[in-house]
C-alpha cells in the first residue's frame, strides 16, 4: 500500500547482454527475451539514469566460487555437457525436458552466479545499499543437480558470499510461485541462514515440496519457513500470508543482510502456475522487501528475478517496478509504458503472440489485504495455511503463533 517516493538510494543493477546467452531453446519457457525486454523497459523509463544507479557487469564465476554451494563433481558434469564431451547427464538433471543441454551452458549459468555474488559484495561493502539481478533467482538448483530451469544456484552463492564476508545471519525471502527448494536444501542445517518461501502448494505445483512442517535440519530447526498457498490465491491472500509471517520472523532473526527472489510467475496470466496475482500485487511485494531491508537488515538488500513466463506483458513491468523500488523512487502504477518500448515488444512478440502489449505499468487492480491482526478465520484455506506455518515455526523464534 506504500506509494510515496523515497530518497535516491545507491543501487547496483547487474547487466550485460551476455546474460541473454542463458537460453535452453527457442521454445523453452525460460526465454532470455524476458531479460532483454526488462532491461530495455528500465532504460526507456529512465530508471538506469537515476542518481546513484550504476551498472554492474557480471563475470563468469570460477569453479572455486561455484564449489561454495555446489559439489565439484557436479560442476565438472555441467562443464562436460556444456563442452559436448557427453550428450547429457540426466541423473543430474542435465539434458532433461526442463534443463536441455546447449553449448556454453556452464559459462552462461556461471555468469548469472557471478552477477549475484558481485552484487552481494557491493551491498556488503557499502558501495551500494541495494542491488538487483533480474537474471538471477535460479532457486531450484541443488548442491548436486539441476532442477526446474536452474543449473547453478546464484541466490545460494550470494548468501554464502555474504557469510564469508562477515555476515552472521542472512535472511532469504522467496516470493516465486514455486517453492525455493534449492536454496532451502543448501542451507537446511545452517542456523545462520533463514529461508522463507511463500509459494503455491506443492500438492498442485512443481517441485512438490515446501510444506509448513519443513522447518530445517536438526542443527537449525526453525531456519526453514514455508507457506504453501492453495491454487487460485490472488493479491489479497498472498499479501495477507506474507505480512502474517515474514516481518515477524525477520524482526526476531535480525539478519545482517536480506536476499529476496521476485519470481513473477504468480501472475494470473502466467501459463505455468495457478495463482492469480496482478502486477500491482507484485509491485507491492517489492515495496515490502525494501521496507524489510530498511527495518530489519540494515538496509542491505539484494533482489533477484526468478520465474515468470509471460515475457511480454508481465515480466518486464513487474521487474521494472522492482528496479524502481530498489532505487528509492517507486513508479506509480498508472505510469504509461513508453511507446518506443511497446513497438519493440510488439516486434519481438510477432504476429503469433498471445500476450497483449500493455499500455500502462499496471493491471488496473486495487491492491488490498486483510491484516492478520483483524482476526483468524479457521474455515479459510489461506488462513489455515498461515496458521500451520506460524504454529510450526514461530515458537523456534520466541514468537507466539496466535498473537505475534
Amino acid at each position: 500500500m506504500t506509494t510515496t517516493s523515497r530518497a535516491a538510494v545507491p543501487t547496483a543493477i547487474v547487466w550485460d547482454e551476455a546474460l541473454l546467452q542463458y537460453e535452453f531453446s527457442r521454445a523453452h519457457p525460460m526465454a532470455p527475451v524476458r531479460l532483454d525486454l526488462t532491461h530495455r523497459l528500465c532504460r526507456d523509463l529512465g530508471l538506469l539514469d537515476r542518481p546513484g544507479v550504476r551498472i554492474l557487469a557480471p563475470e563468469v564465476a570460477d569453479d572455486a566460487l561455484l564449489a561454495t554451494v555446489h559439489d565439484p563433481e557436479y560442476v565438472r558434469a555441467v562443464r562436460s555437457v556444456s563442452g559436448g564431451e557427453v550428450a547429457d547427464r540426466r541423473d543430474l538433471g542435465l539434458g532433461s525436458e526442463d534443463n536441455p543441454v546447449f553449448p556454453h551452458l556452464h559459462e552462461a549459468a556461471a555468469r548469472i552466479v557471478g552477477g549475484s555474488v558481485a552484487a552481494a559484495e557491493e551491498v556488503w561493502s557499502g558501495r551500494v545499499r541495494h542491488a538487483v539481478n533480474v537474471a538471477g533467482g535460479l532457486h531450484h538448483a541443488a548442491r548436486g543437480h539441476a532442477s526446474g530451469f536452474c543449473i547453478y544456484n546464484d541466490c545460494a552463492a550470494a548468501i554464502r558470499r555474504l557469510l564469508d564476508l562477515g555476515a552472521e545471519r542472512v535472511a532469504y525471502v522467496d516470493l516465486d510461485a514455486h517453492h525455493g527448494d534449492g536454496v532451502e536444501s543448501i542451507f537446511w542445517d545452517d542456523p545462520r541462514v533463514l529461508t522463507i518461501s511463500v509459494h503455491e502448494t506443492g500438492i498442485s505445483l512443481f517441485p512438490g515440496s515446501g510444506f509448513a512442517n519443513d522447518v530445517g535440519g536438526p542443527e537449525a530447526l526453525g531456519s526453514a519457513v514455508n507457506v504453501a498457498l492453495p491454487p487460485g490465491t490472488g493479491d489479497s491472500g498472498f499479501l495477507r500470508a506474507v505480512h502474517a509471517v515474514v516481518p515477524q520472523l525477520l524482526g526476531a532473526f535480525a539478519p545482517d543482510a536480506l536476499v529476496t527472489q521476485h519470481g513473477c510467475d504468480g501472475h494470473r496470466d502466467d501459463p505455468l502456475t495457478n495463482l492469480t496475482m496482478s502486477v500491482e500485487g507484485q509491485r507491492q511485494l517489492a515495496l515490502d522487501a525494501a521496507d524489510w531491508a530498511r527495518d530489519h537488515a540494515h538496509d542491505r538488500w539484494l533482489a533477484t528475478g526468478g520465474g515468470g513466463y509471460s515475457p511480454y506483458s508481465v515480466v518486464p513491468r513487474t521487474w521494472s517496478h522492482l528496479v524502481a523500488v530498489a532505487t528509492g523512487r517507486p513508479l506509480a502504477p498508472e505510469t504509461p509504458v513508453p511507446a518506443e518500448w511497446r513497438r519493440y515488444a510488439e516486434q519481438c512478440a510477432g504476429e503469433g503472440a498471445h500476450e497483449r502489449i500493455p499500455a500502462l505499468m499496471s493491471d488496473g487492480v486495487d491492491v488490498w489485504w486483510r491484516s492478520w491482526e483483524v482476526g483468524y478465520d479457521p474455515s479459510d484455506a489461506i488462513d489455515q495455511t498461515i496458521m500451520a506455518t506460524r504454529k510450526s515455526v514461530f515458537p523456534y523464534h520466541g514468537l507466539d503463533p496466535w498473537f505475534d
